[in-house]
């Protein structure tokens, strides 16, 4: 759910991740709360805007995020009252005094009662110290089995006043090795104004981002735009061009029988999951989050059970 800004423009925006949310029908009674918060909140709105090629299935609703899809984040985020701090990359979990030492690329090392892990499963197994031992030669084979497919991400960022003119707001692309998918981002969000520039979203094929996943940033770029010209020769310069590479995009196969998180440690607590637990859309991330959040209030009444025994 990543939304990315123009060079020139702060408020020229593009979805470079996730395009628009879909409300899956068989999801659509449990998630309710979840949709109706969102929407009357203004974070979330029905999608009307016109997608060529996208296949709808019967009961499902789609929707999209008026101030890009990071605000779905960022909302969440602000509710829950956390200090958050970003770039943090973590590169070591060890125990310490029944805490978990957490170290990083940059900083010192920190001490926590819980550690959640929701990054992609193969970051999980690529951690140091002390977690390679604690995951099980079980766990371990579950979460090697995961698999994810990759691809790339082209954002196009235009002055404002710029006209793209096309009758739809995306189309999926059937006929074309490199490109998938291409959205009037501005457009798919009904944000159509003089003051503020369009943007345009380019999604490669998985076959493409697979074959040119480990292949010079800049050289994809220009085979990206190569392919884009081809499809639509009378779109615009931009002024800025945003390339963002997804190694690990969407889950091809989660962990098998899963219930949307596992527990790698018992105290303190060590517990993982994601849509590598359940699948790579905004209901699987919920059910994920749902799961996660019952695991810990669990682990917290037993810590709290404890204590009044020994009181």
């Amino acid at each position: 759910m990543s939304t990315s800004r123009g060079a020139g423009d702060a408020a020229c925006t593009a979805d470079l991740g996730a395009q628009y949310i879909t409300l899956e029908a068989e999801r659509a009674q449990p998630h309710r709360s979840f949709y109706e918060e969102l929407l009357s909140h203004g974070i979330l709105q029905q999608l009307t805007a016109r997608i060529e090629g996208m296949v709808v299935k019967k009961g499902s609703c789609n929707y999209v995020a008026p101030q890009g899809i990071s605000s779905v984040v960022k909302y969440y985020l602000k509710q829950s009252g956390a200090d958050v701090f970003y770039e943090q990359h973590v590169t070591r979990i060890s125990l310490r005094d029944g805490k978990w030492e957490v170290s990083r690329k940059t900083g010192p090392p920190e001490l926590f009662d819980i550690v959640i892990l929701t990054m992609p499963v193969p970051q999980i197994l690529h951690l140091q110290g002390d977690i390679v031992n604690i995951i099980n030669e079980s766990q371990k084979q579950q979460l090697e089995s995961v698999s994810y497919s990759s691809r790339y991400a082209l954002g196009l960022f235009y002055e404002a006043g710029t006209r793209i003119d096309v009758p739809w707001a995306a189309q999926y692309i059937t006929d074309n090795p490199c490109i998938r998918f291409i959205s009037i981002d501005n457009k798919k969000r009904n944000i159509e104004s003089p003051e503020i520039g369009s943007s345009v979203v380019v999604h490669t094929t998985v076959t493409f981002g697979s074959k040119y996943l480990d292949s010079d940033l800049t050289e994809v770029q220009q085979l990206i735009l190569s392919h884009l010209e081809r499809i639509l020769p009378s779109l615009p310069k931009p002024s800025s061009i945003k390339c963002q590479k997804w190694r690990y995009s969407q889950v091809t196969k989660a962990v098998p029988n899963s219930l949307g998180q596992m527990i790698l440690h018992i105290q303190p607590l060590l517990v993982c999951g994601g849509d590598g637990f359940t699948r790579s859309n905004f209901d699987g991330c919920i059910d994920s989050a749902v799961s996660l959040a019952e695991a810990v209030k669990s682990h917290l009444q037993q810590l709290q059970s404890q204590l009044l025994n020994l009181v």
